[in-house]
């Protein structure tokens, strides 16, 4: 029996001081957790509990339950904070960074969302990045970001940080002119090893990589993981300095899109979670379920069009099915491995040539290999040799056509400026089982007198 975890004992502990009605014992030990792992926690907890155990936190140390919140989630968080006021969640979101702010206010309803704003516009910050478009560098950056002008010396620079409160980022200091345009970025390591004397325009890197506020968040992230940085400045389109993205953003930003990426391929929607409201999960996957319905019912129009030949030869609709499976289960796999080097940028316009030709070789190979199998178990179930033929042939033509369908589709739907991973599936589904089909059938009627016999 594997052992028990810490936070399984922490939420053990948490779930037996709830039902004695220990508050004070429940706070403490609340508040000796991480906010991580308070986040955990309150996944783990029923949804009452969990209010009970939020309400308990914010009313002792409400900075604590919002960085927990914030490892939480803005969907789950806004869902546990809207039954509280708005003068009050105004109250807890300043004590939070704003970006963190901005994407938990646009969770909520929007008459709490206004009212929460109302309340808040005094700082403005929250609701100038909310001005920006969803998933864009404007909108989860934060703008409160500790620069330096080209005019200060080295030690003007470190008693410039000595005396900043706050800072998002020490490892990067960036170096503004007058104007505040960004002009370079100096590392801490190289601040603290010149003479104090030293004018920043000498020792400052002028090649930096930045992002525009409107640069999509997915971008952003490739750059931070593509140069190997702790965080990225982010600029206007004067070149004026905005706001930050650091490394803990980025990462948040990475799973965010691998899941929506990993949902939209079985059609489902990004912000649906496991405990989603039943009735909203219908009304997200019902729309693309009714798709493939009228996708599935074109396979059932070409099955239609042999039904002559499945009448004389009832056997065929034994096998067919399996055409279909397998290109499927191919196409999938190759989709799979598509939509991912596209996301990460691996696979492009200029490239996807390779790309085709690769998977092709590789659809055509498992076509060969699988096609063997299949004919020799279709020849000793049926006692004939044409069929088992004619569904390795088949099979053969059916992984090809997967294969090359499931890189071309999401190619030329990414030239199309339309996400490959939410329509790849529905196109790919259709092409294998209509070629699946087409090709068993279509072979088995040609070579009909060869299949009829015994």
């Amino acid at each position: 029996m594997p052992p028990l975890r810490r936070i399984d004992v922490v939420l053990d502990s948490v779930k037996r001081l709830q039902r004695i009605g220990a508050s004070v014992n429940l706070v403490n030990l609340l508040q000796k957790q991480h906010p991580a792992d308070l986040a955990e926690l309150f996944s783990e907890l029923s949804q009452k509990d969990c209010r009970v155990a939020l309400n308990l936190l914010l009313g002792h140390n409400s900075r604590l339950a919002m960085e927990a919140l914030i490892e939480y989630g803005p969907e789950p968080a806004s869902t546990l904070l809207a039954e509280h006021p708005p003068g009050r969640l105004a109250q807890w979101l300043q004590e939070m960074p704003s970006d963190d702010a901005a994407a938990l206010i646009d969770e909520f309803p929007e008459q709490i969302s206004d009212a929460v704003l109302e309340q808040m516009r005094a700082s403005g910050e929250v609701e100038n990045l909310l001005e920006y478009a969803e998933q864009t560098a404007g909108r989860i950056m934060n703008p409160t970001v500790f620069a330096l002008s080209e005019e200060l010396t080295a030690g003007e620079a470190i008693q410039a940080l000595q005396g900043s409160r706050e800072v998002e980022m020490v490892f990067y200091l960036y170096v503004v002119d007058e104007r505040r345009h960004l002009v370079g970025v100096v590392s801490l390591r190289r601040l603290l090893l010149v003479s104090p004397e030293t004018p920043l325009r000498r020792i400052m890197t002028t090649d930096l990589i930045s992002a525009r506020v409107d640069t999509d968040q997915e971008e952003v992230a490739q750059h931070v993981a593509n140069y190997n940085l702790l965080a990225i400045p982010v600029v206007d389109e004067e070149n004026k300095l905005a706001g930050i993205i650091t490394v803990d953003d980025v990462i948040d930003i990475i799973k965010d899109e691998a899941t929506e990426d990993i949902y939209r391929l079985a059609g489902v929607s990004g912000d649906e979670h496991v405990f989603s409201p039943a009735s909203e999960s219908v009304r997200k996957r019902l729309p693309w379920l009714a798709v493939n319905l009228i996708t599935a019912t074109m396979a059932a129009f070409v099955v239609r069009a042999f039904q002559a030949t499945i009448d004389e030869v009832v056997v065929l609709a034994v096998f067919m099915t399996i055409v279909a499976s397998m290109g499927g289960n191919a196409a999938t796999q190759a989709l799979t491995v598509i939509v991912r080097g596209i996301a990460l940028g691996e696979l492009t316009w200029g490239n996807s040539r390779k790309a085709v030709f690769k998977e092709a070789l590789v659809g055509l190979s498992n076509g060969l290999a699988l096609g063997t199998i299949g004919a020799g178990v279709a020849w000793s179930m049926s006692g004939n040799l044409y069929l088992g033929l004619i569904l390795g042939l088949a099979m053969v033509i059916n992984l090809l056509v997967a294969a090359v369908a499931a890189t071309v589709i999401p190619i030329i739907l990414r030239a199309l400026k339309i996400d490959p991973a939410l329509a790849s599936a529905v196109f790919i589904t259709t092409l294998t089982d209509v070629f699946g089909f087409f090709a068993f059938l279509g072979l088995a009627t040609v070579f009909l007198q060869y299949v009829k016999a015994a």
